[in-house]
């Protein structure tokens, strides 16, 4: 049974082109260079969820999957990530976390989890990819530990839903809970 498509996102109403950070005048890759940033408290929120089968849905609900807790092991999975995304995207500066946060909500409906985490950080620069790696590997920890049982699983809308902090200040999507 096939979802209806979803229609395409539209762009923010103000969205202006900025200029892409991580390339220099010669538009060579580089890491940004934060050194001059006031050190200042930063917060991201991040969503995203996997649908499945009633099935695998059930086994996931009542805690009786064969590798065990799936979501206590998605939850811990999710914070291990946030902890390694400089190691996975190549030009992210390593943070010194101060918290994160994996929430998980079951949608009995929709056979599906979402998954929002919040990572905040005291830096120079923000945890917007924390946020949103912490949620990939979440979700990504889900289907390894259900796949047995439903390799149909998607995964989908993983974005930010909000960041704090730093020159940029305060953004939120539009439909942010």
């Amino acid at each position: 049974m096939k979802t209806p498509a979803k229609p395409p996102r539209k762009p923010p109403a103000k969205a202006s082109p900025a200029p892409l950070t991580h390339f220099d005048a010669a538009g060579q890759a580089h890491m940004v260079d934060v050194g001059a940033k006031a050190e200042t408290t930063r917060v991201a929120r991040a969503q995203g969820h996997i649908s499945m089968a009633p099935a695998t849905f059930a086994l996931i609900k009542a805690g009786s999957a064969k590798k065990g807790d799936v979501l206590g092991i998605a939850r811990i999975a999710a914070i291990q990530g946030s902890k390694r995304t400089s190691d996975l995207i190549p030009l992210c500066h390593p943070l010194a976390l101060t918290r994160v946060a994996a929430e998980f909500e079951l949608d009995e409906k929709r056979h599906r989890v979402a998954l929002a985490v919040t990572a905040e950080t005291v830096g120079r620069t923000g945890v917007e990819m924390e946020a949103l790696t912490a949620v990939s590997i979440g979700l990504l920890t889900i289907y390894d530990m259900c796949k047995a049982a439903d390799r149909g699983m998607v995964i989908e809308d993983i974005r930010l839903l909000e960041k704090l902090g730093g020159k940029s200040g305060h953004w939120k999507t539009d439909d942010a809970k």
